[in-house]
């Protein structure tokens, strides 16, 4: 969560839950716990800096790390939420899950290339972007005192599965006119070179599902909220003549709001459950019919203990693991000891049962070494805020600024949670 403030007016942008914190404390539904609590346990944004002049709350897009605190803290500001489609949608779903029917916060929807007045000091505009997850924006924040850039999450890929590649042109013109202030992630400062495109996970999943034995049952685990990786594994589906079964309750939530707001379009053969009965009536289903016949697109790739490929490998479902069945894994570990132990006993779990593992068909949604030199040369920023990594991740990105002739506390801030800069 940030606060920017400028004169008397303040907007906030982003109001996530830290995901990792809520895996340590995984034994919690944090949907019952108070917002004291939560903040105690370092799960959400601990807020008590802020003052009650907050004009609007900005939400970049709809991974959780970003929107999951909205459902519980956004109702104390009472400013509208602005974000694009996808995002709303999200937050809504996120209500319902934790048991309120809406907020007192008005919603306005603001798409890919407009801009919403705030206040007499403050303008907020969208400029397309592209990451692992649809309608991915960055936000540009306009105000008397000149313009910050807040590109947290990003990627500069020029050949997405679905939607456009960002919008170079308007970066660029941003650079141009001035850029007071760049807020930029540094989740990948340390991997060199450029973040392929996702259209290379594609092709690395056609690599091995086209291969597929086809007497072996085919099981693939993705980020449910990766829609275009969704689609991808769905589109082969239908060339290998199975039927794609997506099974999980954040796989249901994710694709059923892509599909309701026309971002993607699954075939009439396919099939998708979230609730514990239907999934289990549909695994039988799959086992009776023949598991060669599908292709299942499920939940658990960081092994999280209660997601559906942790439960399969538990023998707590009924989808029996036979010798060589196919587990492809299209995402990477989550870098933290947490996911890297889960996914490690998963993996040991599927394979003490005979199946095959296939990792690696996998792009990233963030921006590497020089995705990160590119975006500098083109806003040219008098002032720069790395954030969204931990502290060797800043000083990484530190390291790339100050070859780009920024100087550490001139123009540069590293900044803990907590602390302020003003420019």
């Amino acid at each position: 969560m940030t606060l920017l403030r400028s004169g008397g007016d303040a907007i906030i942008i982003d109001m996530g839950i830290r995901l990792d914190r809520v895996m340590i404390h995984g034994d919690s539904d944090i949907s019952k716990l108070s917002q004291g609590e939560l903040v105690k346990r370092g799960i959400i944004p601990d807020d008590s800096m802020v003052k009650n002049n907050v004009k609007a709350i900005i939400v970049s897009h709809g991974h959780l790390d970003h929107l999951g605190a909205v459902s519980i803290m956004a109702s104390k500001y009472g400013a509208p939420i602005i974000a694009a489609p996808y995002a709303i949608e999200l937050i809504k779903k996120e209500l319902s899950f934790r048991g309120k029917k809406k907020l007192r916060n008005p919603f306005h929807v603001l798409e890919q290339g407009e801009t919403v007045r705030i206040s007499p000091e403050i303008s907020v505009e969208f400029v397309r972007s592209t990451h692992s997850i649809p309608q991915t924006s960055m936000v540009v924040v306009h105000t008397r005192d000149g313009k910050l850039v807040y590109a947290n999450d990003f990627k500069l890929d020029d050949s997405p599965v679905i939607g456009r590649k960002p919008d170079y042109r308007r970066i660029k013109e941003l650079g141009q006119e001035g850029v007071k202030g760049l807020i930029v992630e540094t989740t990948r400062i340390n991997n060199e070179g450029r973040t392929p495109s996702e259209r290379i996970a594609k092709h690395l999943l056609e690599e091995n599902l086209l291969k597929v034995d086809d007497a072996k049952a085919l099981v693939v685990t993705t980020f449910s909220s990766h829609i275009a990786r969704v689609d991808s594994i769905v589109s082969l589906a239908s060339i290998i003549d199975r039927t794609p079964v997506l099974l999980g309750r954040s796989m249901e939530k994710y694709v059923n709001i892509a599909e309701g707001l026309k971002i993607i379009d699954l075939p009439e053969d396919a099939r998708l459950y979230g609730a514990p009965k239907p999934i289990k009536q549909a695994l039988n289903r799959v086992v009776k019919d023949g598991k060669e016949k599908y292709l299942l697109i499920v939940t658990g790739h960081q092994g999280e203990p209660d997601a559906l490929l942790s439960r399969i490998a538990q023998k707590k479902l009924p989808f029996p693991i036979s010798k060589e069945d196919q587990i492809v894994f299209s995402a990477d570990v989550i870098p933290n000891p947490i996911n890297v132990a889960n996914r490690y006993a998963l993996e040991e779990k599927l394979k003490m049962q005979g199946a095959r593992l296939f990792k690696g068909a996998h792009v990233s949604g963030h921006a590497a070494k020089e995705d990160h030199r590119d975006l500098l040369k083109m806003l040219q920023p008098e002032n720069i805020i790395p954030c969204h990594g931990d502290l060797r991740m800043l000083a990484s990105y530190a390291e790339l600024a100050e070859n780009e002739g920024y100087l550490l506390n001139r123009d540069l801030f590293l900044v803990r949670n907590g602390q302020r800069i003003e420019l």
